[in-house]
């Protein structure tokens, strides 16, 4: 396969999660894997953390990645390494596989307890997966051997992850250049594959849904709306208007960072005064 430079405006990191089970609030990382493109350096920087999650290891996700509580138990914490993590990726631009519905917001759950506010804002993201069910719908190892004719060895170690990851999205690079995407109604759009970040991160992009969790999301006048509970799709500001103390309760209870700083934000940003 031809090889691909990225076009970058800014630096890129690419990463991987190995966890203690799926849920992304009570869960755990147990191993991160990222390679950082940047755009003032023709090679790009790896590391690697085994880290010690506190919390025990599910039996299914032991079934997945085969990391034991003995690989673990003499590891960092993430908090202990949560600084250096935080300063090295910076404002880089995120991108993995199914990275918007765990592995970023799983990474924001861990650094909010360790203190740091990793957000969002003024960042692309760029879902690997996402590109591939739209254009080529199948599972990370298939994407490897379609767009690169290549084997996936080591399936479920981060590293080995991460770097099938950044083949692919190469790979999808060569294979759709110039190619048109036609939609599920056989609607024809300018090709939305592209070397530019940017791009593909809006192509990846799903505008209803405002958490990963899927507490929240947009109707279809772009208002912010509950998704569960008493209050399902009743719009946000119209019922902490009247009742304020639903605020309070979602801020107490185990709902995601995401949840909790979009709330915040739209709190804030419409002076509800809701102490």
């Amino acid at each position: 396969m031809t090889d691909v430079q990225f076009k970058l405006n800014k630096d890129i990191v690419f990463f991987d999660i190995e966890s203690t089970g799926l849920n992304i609030v009570k869960d755990r990382i147990i191993q991160i894997a990222l390679i950082k493109y940047s755009k003032d350096s023709l090679f790009p920087e790896e590391k690697e953390y085994l880290l010690n999650p506190g919390v025990p290891i599910g039996d299914e996700a032991f079934a997945v990645h085969g990391i034991s509580v003995d690989m673990v138990r003499n590891k960092p914490s993430f908090s202990q390494i949560a600084e250096e993590l935080f300063t090295w990726i910076g404002s880089a631009d995120l991108s993995g596989y199914n990275s918007d519905r765990f592995d970023i917001p799983m990474l924001m759950e861990e650094f909010a307890r360790a203190g740091f506010d990793f957000n969002l804002d003024h960042r692309s993201t760029i879902d690997v997966q996402k590109i591939f069910y739209k254009m080529e719908p199948r599972t990370l190892k298939a994407a490897l051997k379609f767009y690169c004719g290549k084997d996936l060895e080591g399936a479920h170690d981060a590293l080995a992850d991460v770097r099938a990851t950044v083949d692919v999205l190469k790979g999808q690079l060569v294979k759709y250049d110039d190619e048109p995407y036609i939609d599920g109604d056989g609607m024809k759009h300018p090709p939305p594959i592209q070397n530019d970040m940017q791009k593909l991160s809006e192509f990846t992009f799903t505008s209803t849904s405002i958490d990963v969790t899927n507490r929240l999301k947009y109707n279809s006048k772009g208002v912010p709306v509950f998704n569960f509970g008493k209050y399902s799709g009743r719009p946000v500001l119209e019922v902490f208007r009247t009742e304020p103390n639903y605020y309070k309760w979602i801020m107490d209870k185990e709902f995601s960072v995401q949840v909790k700083k979009f709330l915040t934000n739209l709190v804030q940003k419409h002076n509800l005064n809701i102490r």
